[in-house]
């Protein structure tokens, strides 16, 4: 019964590390788009995400752009892994790496200084 109960947790945890996962791709896409640069903008990216996923994640965030260039009027997108702690708790080691992607569009009223 201990068991089922921890098994229970542990995928508890996958769901809730998936759900936080989502909403950080989805702030760090919205971070970027409204950069004035790319390099700004996937710096600000990785700051959201990392801010959101800070006790998600047992290992580093990874946040990659996907989208092509840095035009007005297109999508940034962005996706963002990482290792999510689950199953490690009840003695089941197994890497889970969860992954989520987010567009936002490029803000017309972006950040000029």
């Amino acid at each position: 019964m201990i068991l089922f109960i921890l098994v229970l947790v542990a995928f508890g945890q996958l769901v809730d590390g998936r759900g936080a996962l989502d909403g950080a791709a989805r702030d760090a896409a919205r971070a970027g788009s409204i950069q004035k640069d790319p390099v700004t903008a996937m710096a600000e990216a990785r700051k959201a995400a990392e801010a959101d996923l800070g006790d998600v994640c047992s290992g580093p965030v990874n946040v990659t752009q996907t989208s092509a260039g840095f035009v007005p009027d297109t999508l940034f997108t962005v996706e963002v892994s990482c290792e999510v702690r689950g199953l490690a708790m009840i003695g089941l080691d197994v890497p889970t790496t969860l992954q989520a992607s987010f567009s936002s569009p490029l803000d017309p009223f972006r950040r000029a200084a």
